[in-house]
């Protein structure tokens, strides 16, 4: 396993469409113990591969505070139900530092491939469903930022932009 390095904003690779995964092989299963290593790492409690430079629909979530449940999601869509939106507190390893109140929706279907390439559905609600949403809009090449108006937004980039500057 390696841990690898996550894209900060603004960087332009953020912004790339990932491609779905054709082959669940030995590839995909390096990636996936490399992206956990990599969120376990951080600390965080989702990752999607266009984080890591890698674009291809791959995305890991571990919301338990002991990083027991590891979750897979390649090639993943989601459904909004019906149900309520809630506002969320989100914050993201690429965008480090930060937390803003995004609105979601609180419930949603989700159908992906497990780690063996198996199709399977699941039904979150609450932080598992906003962290779902939040990791397919990485793989869509959307941030937790684009929800916010222009004037935040421009205020974060030129922070971390400095950051970045400031850290060689």
């Amino acid at each position: 396993m390696a841990k690898l390095d996550i894209l900060e904003f603004p960087d332009p690779r953020l912004r790339t469409i990932a491609k779905p995964v054709a082959d669940v092989d030995h590839r995909i299963h390096q990636l996936l113990d490399d992206m956990f290593e990599t969120l376990y790492a951080a600390p965080g409690i989702g990752l999607a591969a266009t984080q890591v430079n890698i674009h291809k629909q791959v995305v890991v979530i571990d919301i338990s505070d002991e990083q027991t449940q590891p979750l897979v999601f390649i090639n993943p869509a989601i459904t909004v139900l019906e149900g309520e939106e809630h506002e969320y507190d989100e914050g993201c390893l690429s965008v480090p530092g930060f937390y803003e109140t995004i609105t979601r929706p609180d419930k949603i279907r989700v159908t992906a491939l497990d780690r063996e390439g198996k199709s399977f559905e699941m039904l979150p609600e609450g932080l598992l469903a906003v962290c779902i949403q939040h990791e397919l809009d990485h793989l869509n090449g959307k941030l937790f930022v684009d929800y916010l108006s222009p004037l935040k937004r421009q205020r974060i980039k030129k922070k971390l932009e400095k950051q970045h500057r400031q850290n060689g």
